[in-house]
């Protein structure tokens, strides 16, 4: 008869003999248990999932307060060359195993609120990551990979930037790279333009390693192409980064005005910073009346305007009359316009309240404000309320909901035409571009981050100010409760800090701007052109690996039939 094929013995087969088994021992004890290849698939992974893991906590070097920007461009490609060549879901595992101690060392400083929540942040993060490990595996079978994988990048930052409840945009590259040759690429495409340039360059650098690693383990590989190959993107990862410098980022001032900020200081960091009613605004008034008293002795030039942080005021002016007092007492004064940021009761809404920065005139009083348009969710308002604060008993510490602004933050404060972005708002890229676009001269950064005082977190803010600057060619102060207080010129260099938890107050000449820059002009579209060459150049990897399998089945099958007899073999 003639020697069975793959498909199966033939039906005349004669069956093999039973191996014989010792007794006691179950039937199918020889067959590898599930236990036992989930073993050895964590035995098989784990030099890589260790690498993933090192690699994610470098990139988290890359960002403050220890700010080793070139930790980025390593950490991308380590990340390309640990996905390369993987299938997607193992891409996806490496992608989390990046992802997931990336961003816990990240937001370390939300150990203030509680490391679960810590945690439960980074873990919702690092789902992102693992679908661009997915992705990434995907994409580096295709030609010109480290191009596509770049892309790829920004469509997770872009999605990541957005969802769930208006997204959260920590951990961005551009935002380790304010200080590096990257930075002035802010000024063309904003934010997402730098983060590309930056993730571009990690991959061609993964390319580069490739290929030499390549030249080495196979000599006879050794040829003009190859060796064209590896210095191709060697030169094109130099390229990319020195485009930066050709970038002309606008600083020529239109006007100036001498404005003072006020770091009044709390009573302690962390989750109890407000202490005693009225004790934080008590502290800026005092400082405030410290500088008119140096303005009226001929110590300190009389600024145009002054600048409080968010939450200077702790409690609602309008609805506290001492408060109103104090803060109407410290204007009149200092003698000039002053932007108090405060907590007020909404008009209409009961149980809400507006975070707002109100212009307080020493003539007029009260007058134009902005309230915070994108709160913080779980921070300054809670989804699904009724049901998650029956389970998550810490989110009763959030009593009230804060209700969200319906436009841009320009004020008229004294001379200057300024555009107030509170807090958090300045990591989002569309809440400081149209500011800018609706007029504002400077942007103003109202924040009270008293709760994450020396854990990182205000160095990490501070570096999203350098970035808007260079992107909108505009100054930008830094106005907080306990630090870090900060102006930063137009070209992204920090003029004068603060200490943080002291009291201090920063006077200074403020460039105004009214020219736009190119990302001004262009806005989000660079960021959505890449997002979508990426999902693109990811469904073609994907298609192109369905044909190829599909193929690759269609041809086994026809080696099957069209396959000669084999002679017969007698059996022995």
């Amino acid at each position: 008869m003639t020697e069975p094929d793959s498909t199966g013995p033939e039906p005349d087969s004669p069956a093999p003999p039973e191996e014989p088994r010792d007794e006691g021992v179950p039937p199918g004890a020889g067959r590898p248990t599930r236990r036992r290849r989930l073993a050895a698939l964590a035995r098989r992974e784990a030099p890589r999932t260790g690498l993933a893991v090192l690699s994610g906590l470098a990139l988290a070097l890359a960002f403050p307060p220890y700010g080793v920007w070139p930790l980025s461009l390593a950490a991308v490609a380590a990340f390309g060359l640990l996905v390369r060549g993987r299938t997607a879901r193992q891409g996806a595992w490496s992608g989390f195993a990046f992802g997931l101690p990336f961003f816990v060392f990240l937001l370390k400083w939300l150990h203030v609120v509680g490391w679960d929540a810590t945690i439960g942040l980074a873990f919702i993060q690092a789902l992102f990551v693992a679908l661009l490990g997915a992705a990434f595996a995907l994409a580096t079978r295709l030609p010109a990979w480290p191009l596509w994988c770049a892309c790829l990048w920004i469509t997770e930052e872009y999605l990541r930037d957005r969802i769930p409840f208006g997204g959260f945009p920590w951990g961005r590259l551009a935002f380790a790279n304010t200080g590096s040759p990257y930075t002035p690429l802010a000024a063309l495409g904003g934010a997402p333009l730098v983060s590309f340039a930056v993730a571009l360059t990690g991959t061609l650098l993964a390319a580069a390693v490739l290929a030499a690693w390549r030249l080495r383990a196979a000599p006879a590989a050794r040829t003009r192409r190859a060796y064209g190959t590896a210095a191709g993107a060697l030169v094109l990862a130099a390229a990319v980064t020195a485009a930066g410098f050709a970038v002309p980022v606008p600083t020529k001032a239109d006007d100036t005005a001498r404005i003072a900020i006020v770091q009044g200081n709390v009573s302690k960091p962390g989750m109890d910073f407000l202490g005693r009613p009225m004790k934080i605004l008590n502290n800026h008034v005092e400082a405030t009346l410290d500088l008119a008293k140096r303005v009226k002795q001929g110590k300190e030039p009389k600024p145009d305007l002054v600048i409080w942080p968010e939450n200077a005021s702790d409690l609602d002016p309008f609805t506290w009359p001492e408060a109103g007092r104090r803060i109407d007492e410290a204007v009149k004064a200092v003698g000039v316009p002053v932007l108090v940021g405060a907590l007020v009761d909404h008009p209409t809404k009961e149980g809400y309240v507006e975070n707002q920065g109100i212009v307080w005139d020493p003539k007029k009083g009260p007058g134009a404000s902005y309230t915070k348009q994108h709160p913080v969710p779980f921070g300054e308002y809670v989804p699904f309320r009724n049901q998650l604060s029956k389970v998550i008993t810490r989110l009763q510490q959030v009593p009230r909901d804060f209700y969200p602004g319906d436009h841009t933050g320009v004020l008229q404060t004294g001379p200057a035409r300024l555009g107030d972005v509170i807090c958090f708002e300045v990591a989002y890229d569309e809440i400081p571009r149209d500011t800018v676009r609706d007029g504002a001269r400077a942007l103003v950064v109202q924040t009270n981050n008293a709760t994450y005082g020396r854990t990182g977190q205000p160095e990490q803010q501070l570096v999203m100010s350098k970035l808007r600057a260079v992107e909108h060619g505009r100054a930008v102060v830094t106005a907080a409760t306990s630090g870090i207080s900060a102006v930063v010129a137009p070209d992204g260099t920090v003029q004068q800090r603060t200490d943080e938890f002291t009291r201090d107050v920063l006077t200074a000449d403020l460039p105004l701007r009214d020219g736009l820059t190119v990302a001004d002009h262009v806005g989000a579209v660079p960021e959505q052109v890449i997002a979508i060459v990426g999902v693109l150049a990811c469904a073609g990897a994907w298609i192109l690996g369905r044909r190829q399998r599909t193929a690759g089945s269609r041809e086994s099958g026809t080696g099957k039939q069209d396959r000669p007899a084999q002679p017969e073999r007698q059996h022995q």
